[in-house]
């Protein structure tokens, strides 16, 4: 393991199944040992993460061989979850962290391994493909060809697909699986309209617990709250 000082708090580098993994501790952990799985893009926009850290909280991360959410990655951080809990005594169940693309990751981690998550914190969140990367709609954005060869799927592929993120949401649903959504109102790489709409729309149809906060004149980015409090709250009332 390779140590280093992350924003105030111990860091660890180490390998997990030959991918980079990291581990932060907190001055102090909390009671039950909670832990947030940042699930790409570690050190984008970390104010809400920076907080929880300072509440007792750790942050861990396992890289991914893409972005764009193979389920390879998605077992490998049940297993990454497994060892946290075996090797630094954490709790069993993870905030999943997703901005982006780390919000499909997060989405998909949840709906297939509900048993390793307490709730899910998901920010502009990548929900349907057609939308983005392939801009079937109003998104914008040039990312369909690395989506393309990453997946290994065309366009006519896509258009017949049916593992979307947004295609687990009655898994998130009937894992009871608590939700804080953030996006920008004026999103046009992941419009919210083509996106995270629609699982907002589904939970609050059928008893879900979900909570949306939309930022006027937002694009993309930048991802967070001016103040995390409303998030903060949610994580530590329903991560248990």
């Amino acid at each position: 393991m390779t140590e280093s000082i992350w924003n105030g708090f111990k860091r660890v580098d180490f390998q997990f199944e030959g991918r980079d993994a990291i581990l932060v501790f907190p001055a102090e952990a909390n009671e039950n040992k909670n832990w947030m799985l940042k699930t790409e893009y570690f050190d984008a926009f970390p104010d809400f993460e920076i907080e929880m850290l300072k509440r007792g909280w750790h942050l861990a991360y396992v890289s991914n061989i893409t972005r764009w959410c193979l389920d390879e990655d998605l077992d490998r951080k049940a297993r990454f979850a497994e060892h946290l809990a075996k090797e630094f005594g954490l709790y069993k169940k993870c905030l999943p962290v997703g901005m982006s693309c780390g919000g499909l990751i997060g989405t998909k981690f949840a709906a297939r391994y509900p048993e390793y998550v307490s709730a899910l914190y998901i920010d502009a969140p990548v929900m349907n493909f057609l939308s983005c990367p392939a801009g079937i709609g109003i998104a914008g954005g040039s990312m369909f060809k690395e989506f393309e060869d990453a997946m290994s799927m065309t366009l006519s592929d896509l258009i017949n697909y049916r593992e979307h993120p947004i295609d687990k949401k009655h898994l998130l649903l009937e894992n009871n699986i608590p939700i804080f959504m953030v996006y920008g109102d004026s999103d046009d790489v992941v419009p919210y309209c083509e996106n995270g709409a629609f699982l907002e729309k589904y939970y609050r149809e059928n008893g879900g617990t979900i909570f949306t906060v939309g930022k006027p004149g937002c694009g993309h980015h930048p991802h967070g709250l001016e103040d995390n409090t409303p998030i903060i709250e949610f994580a530590e009332k329903y991560c248990l």
